[in-house]
């Protein structure tokens, strides 16, 4: 088959924009060929662009031969353009159907596809992952990535609004940034290096110039944990503020959330409709926990913690049951916390550290940092860290740290609770876990 060129042919409108006040008026659309009827003296084509779907009708003894023929060849996928005259009409959902006076094929696909791009026969994830692009295509999975668009647009404004700078990092680091053994290693020139697993260092330096600062970037983390909110490679939202503590970036936290909701609430109508989920915007403050307070609850519950242990995801689960809502969690144990967590003045067996839940989910840790060197130093080496290898942060505490705070969101997690999804492999693009590195 010959293809066509998109020549002098400029996209007029897309699927959406399409009204029955538009009647008799031509329009120019470009997308895909989602599916084909042919009722004998008719055939319809369903044209799918990123905003939807639209009708193309062809009564076959109304349209030119040339239209005719080409309709003839259609099948799914195929990338085309329609040239043609919107139609008031009662027989489609949205009153209008366009009649093509001109049809160019730009591409074809393969008749036999992987997954059912209609959405009408359910393929499981790793099908689904495995034909990442087309997938994307059905517009409930499409859905999720608008709405996550929407949110960073809201978040980014948000923070603008308050005086926040919008940094850069590096990700190729000479040391962890958070201890431990989830790293991945790279060779630099012969040298060993890591990938990032957070700008935290980077971002309490840039407090001293900048002050208010935030980072979106992708983020690595070598977990062996395969569960449906853990990545390898994942986006984070950072921010760090100079002259502030733990209850000031909660505050603001509290204020970015509500409202990137109302935002996603506003926005989103037709998203969220897809989803067949219902966005909700949260009264602020959000309430807050104690972690001595959450350990009685789960003991309620039946679920015994000893103190200054992890709360497991089960109890977490348990938990959750009752609390369908945004809260924080405070007073962590301070061995159970970075190393970079301030300390209780009055009681150090605790810190100044928080993270943000949506029911059972963690979507946010955060709390004041440690801006005294020979501190900082002490809560190395009870890490089993080597201060020597955070030597150059170390120097920047020499001149002037200011007192400071911040928090990172997981933006996939974010977007599990704005869209309704319980596989974080559904809200990232092209996820990465210890399974998967393709496509």
């Amino acid at each position: 088959m010959k293809l066509d060129s998109l020549g002098d042919w400029v996209r007029t409108y897309y699927s959406s924009n399409v009204t029955p006040c538009m009647d008799g008026t031509e329009v120019m659309l470009f997308g895909w060929v989602q599916e084909v009827r042919d009722l004998g003296g008719i055939r319809f084509v369903i044209l799918q662009d990123r905003e939807g779907t639209i009708q193309v009708t062809i009564p076959k003894k109304r349209v030119s031969s040339e239209v005719l023929a080409k309709s003839d060849v259609l099948q799914k996928r195929f990338s085309i353009g329609v040239k043609g005259t919107v139609k008031k009409t009662a027989m489609t959902p949205r009153g209008i159907e366009v009649v093509p006076t001109e049809i160019r094929i730009f591409n074809v696909a393969a008749e036999q596809l992987p997954i059912d791009i209609t959405g009408k026969t359910l393929a499981n994830i790793e099908a689904r992952l495995d034909a990442r692009a087309l997938d994307l295509c059905q517009e409930q999975n499409a859905a999720a990535f608008k709405i996550q668009h929407h949110a960073l647009a809201a978040i980014r404004d948000f923070l603008f609004e308050k005086g926040f700078l919008e940094v850069h990092t590096p990700r190729i680091i000479a040391s962890a940034t958070e201890g431990g053994a989830e790293l991945f290693p790279v060779d630099y020139f012969g040298k060993k290096a890591y990938l990032a697993q957070s700008p935290q260092l980077y971002k309490e330096q840039l407090t001293m110039s900048l002050e208010k600062v935030f980072e979106v970037g992708p983020f690595f983390r070598a977990e062996l944990s395969h569960t449906r909110r853990h990545l390898s490679e994942f986006v984070s939202v950072d921010v760090e503020q100079a002259f502030a503590n733990a209850e000031d970036v909660m505050r603001l936290l509290e204020q970015v959330i509500q409202r990137t909701c109302k935002v996603v609430q506003e926005k989103c109508g037709k998203e969220l409709s897809a989803l067949k989920y219902r966005a909700t915007v949260p009264e602020i403050p959000f309430k807050r926990f104690t972690y001595d307070e959450v350990l009685q609850d789960l003991k309620e519950l039946g679920v015994t913690i000893p103190w200054g242990e992890d709360i497991s995801t089960e109890a977490f689960r348990a938990l959750g049951k009752d609390r369908g809502y945004y809260y924080f969690i405070t007073d962590y144990p301070t061995h159970a916390k970075a190393f970079y967590i301030k300390p209780n003045e009055d009681k150090p067996e605790i810190c100044e550290g928080f993270d943000l839940m949506w029911r059972w989910i963690e979507l946010v840790s955060g709390g004041t940092r440690i801006a005294e060197k020979a501190l900082l130093i002490e809560r190395m080496k009870e890490k089993g860290l080597n201060p020597e290898s955070f030597k150059y942060h170390l120097q920047a505490f020499e001149y002037g740290m200011p007192q400071h705070a911040g928090w990172a969101i997981g933006l996939e997690r974010l977007t599990m609770v704005l869209t309704g999804k319980k596989n974080i492999r559904e809200v990232s693009l092209y996820p990465r876990d210890q399974n998967r590195l393709t496509p």
